[in-house]
């Protein structure tokens, strides 16, 4: 999958493209997992994302973003003031640096950045992974922007984006050495549903994209 990885990444065209191509990939060469993920994912669409549901506490476009103050991979307390100053601000929630469908996402917002310094926008990446692993995953993929640690879904968990994977995901997940436990320091295995929220510099949100389908 770290062969797929890379060609998805380097994949010329939008992101839906990119991740399209690396599901694919995905169905061919691990297709037990990939079942596995598709009733993972019908479970998280029956669960629906209106009032109460995923996502429920994410803000409507024009509501103000709940602020945070979340460690960075060197132990730094960061806050949303911090990150924003007379631009947009991007906040993806991430699941962590195992994580194929977050690293194509992540390396696209890091292509990006010519485009973003142009808007003075900042990005900053949530995952629910102690600091050692943020570390590795702005490393792995390159990533010039901060990587918050969110520990024990804390943030995501106001917001309703977080989630028990289940038993039969967390069997597969061990079976590939992808320890949650020990990469979150929890024995919960909870992962944060996929997000990207653009808030403005007044603090309101300009644009969320929530999905319970992290392929998309």
């Amino acid at each position: 999958m770290v062969t797929a990885l890379n060609e998805a990444s380097a994949l010329n065209g939008p992101l839906a493209r990119r991740l399209a191509f690396y599901t694919a990939q995905h169905h061919e060469l691990n297709p037990d997992v990939a079942l596995a993920y598709q009733r993972l994912i019908d479970r998280f669409s029956n669960a629906g994302t209106g009032a109460g549901g995923l996502g429920s506490g994410v803000p409507n476009i024009g509501d103000p973003m709940p602020p945070f103050l979340l460690p960075d991979d060197q132990g730094r307390l960061v806050s949303r003031g911090d990150l924003q100053t007379d631009g947009p601000l991007v906040v993806s929630f991430n699941r962590g640096h195992w994580c194929g469908y977050c690293g194509i996402e992540l390396r696209a917002l890091a292509d990006a950045k010519e485009e973003l310094d142009a808007l003075n926008a900042n990005v900053v990446a949530i995952v629910p992974e102690r600091q050692i692993y943020a570390r590795r995953l702005k490393t792995k993929h390159g990533i010039g922007f901060p990587v918050l640690s969110d520990i024990d879904n804390a943030y995501a968990l106001s917001l309703g984006l977080m989630t028990w994977v289940g038993e039969e995901l967390r069997g597969i997940l061990q079976g590939y050495q992808i320890d949650l436990a020990r990469f979150q320091g929890s024995e919960g295995w909870f992962l944060p549903i996929p997000a990207t929220i653009v808030i403005n510099s007044d603090g309101r949100v300009r644009a969320r994209h929530v999905d319970p389908d992290y392929r998309r």
